[in-house]
């Protein structure tokens, strides 16, 4: 007998992918579209015991996240209790966590700038939309993807503005990464998350924390008072507009502090100026010998095989049949040709002969026609000339096409008209 499948809901559980203080994240399987997911569960149980409000707070996750759709921000697909279990489906990210990327030290300056835009944007689109985070850290921030995705997750202590669900005072989040507001159990806005990143940002460039402590009171106590250490003193060189807007983001009072969506224009503003220039080969470098013969011969091979096959087409494949020729007068019996020389088929000029045993006569062509088969036979031989001279297109050449369509159109036109 195949062993049980263990299941939430309707999902599948392939594995455990991690564990919090609040519960436990599933890799899992929807069977209904054959698609991996992430579960994140906590025991109702548990929720009850850390208030009366925390059962609902957990399931707004997904109201508050679930309308947020963004390329920085997780998809939230389903809520829903199951088993004494609350849980939320959501989007599956392989890849590893921020926390994981800024325990190797300091990150490249590119890198930590691309990165802090990249959740700048994240949180500028949730702002616009009534949600905050509450709770940036980089443990909520997942890499993935070659080419370093980032990805906001973890809405569980999320909230809407002006939401009344959410006891005024109550601290929530991680005590390095909360604004000083939150410390104090104050209201917040967006401006808190700023503050938040700018922490994050900080801890990125130099591979330590903002505010530390040996204790809750002690980090609490610095967050609240307390600036950190300069960036010129940890990590010299760096530019001083950086060192300017991180301080900004970090300003006590949240009024001094950027909001989300200008953060991220002055971000990326700043990554602009340090990304290393693409690697280009200088403009008057030579190319290889073998290669710059391969390059110029090949196009001016090409152009004189279509050049001349031009020209046979013109003069040696025979030319249109006439629109109508006059039949030959034949000698009929007892006539004769001058001389009084008596006519026999086999003495007939070819001709003369009767069109049954005789070659096709002559084409005899239209005297106007002639005379546009040769212009264009000047113009595509000048054509090829132009071709063979200039390896890219050159203004006449253009205009010549334009005259060889204008004569193709007159002579169909022509023949149309004259047609029997």
């Amino acid at each position: 007998m195949p062993a049980e499948v263990m299941k939430i809901g309707r999902y599948q559980i392939l594995d455990e992918a991690g564990r919090g203080a609040m519960g436990t994240v599933y890799r899992a399987l929807d069977p209904l579209i054959e698609r991996k997911v992430a579960i994140k569960t906590v025991a109702i149980a548990q929720l009850q015991q850390e208030g009366t409000d925390a059962e609902a707070r957990f399931l707004r996750e997904a109201q508050s996240a679930g309308r947020l759709s963004h390329p920085n921000i997780v998809t939230i697909y389903d809520v829903g209790e199951a088993d004494g279990l609350a849980y939320i489906a959501m989007e599956y990210l392989p890849g590893i966590s921020l926390r994981e990327v800024m325990q190797r030290g300091p990150m490249p300056l590119d890198l930590a700038l691309d990165t802090a835009t990249q959740m700048a944007e994240a949180l500028a689109f949730a702002h616009e939309h009534g949600v905050i985070h509450r709770d940036i850290k980089p443990g909520n921030v997942v890499v993935t993807g070659q080419r370093g995705r980032v990805k906001l997750t973890d809405f569980g202590i999320a909230h809407l503005i002006n939401s009344h669900h959410t006891l005024t005072g109550q601290m929530l989040g991680s005590p390095r990464y909360m604004s000083p507001e939150q410390a104090m159990g104050r209201d917040i806005d967006g401006r808190s998350d700023i503050f938040s990143l700018g922490a994050v940002l900080y801890e990125m460039l130099t591979g330590r924390y903002a505010f530390d402590g040996d204790s809750l009171p002690a980090i609490v106590y610095r967050v609240i008072h307390e600036t950190p250490v300069p960036l010129a003193t940890l990590r010299p060189r760096l530019p001083d507009a950086l060192a300017s807007l991180l301080a900004s983001m970090l300003h006590k009072n949240p009024a001094l502090r950027p909001d989300a969506r200008s953060l991220a224009m002055a971000l990326q503003a700043l990554l602009t100026t340090v990304m290393p220039p693409p690697v280009q080969a200088p403009v008057d470098a030579p190319l290889p010998r073998t290669l710059a013969a391969v390059a110029f011969v090949t196009p001016v091979a090409v152009l004189l095989l279509i050049g001349l096959g031009m020209i046979v087409i013109d003069y040696f494949l025979p030319a249109p049949q006439p629109l109508s020729t006059p039949a030959p007068i034949l000698p009929g019996p007892g006539n004769s040709l001058p001389g009084n020389a008596p006519v026999t088929p086999e003495a007939q000029p070819p001709e003369a002969q009767p069109l049954s045993a005789a070659k096709p006569a002559p084409v005899v062509s239209d005297a106007y026609l002639i005379g546009l088969d040769k212009k264009r036979t000047e113009l595509r031989i000048k054509r090829t000339e132009l071709l063979l001279t200039y390896t890219r297109q050159h203004p006449d050449v253009v205009q010549i096409d334009r005259q060889l369509e204008q004569l193709r159109a007159t002579r169909r036109a022509y023949v149309r008209q004259h047609s029997p």
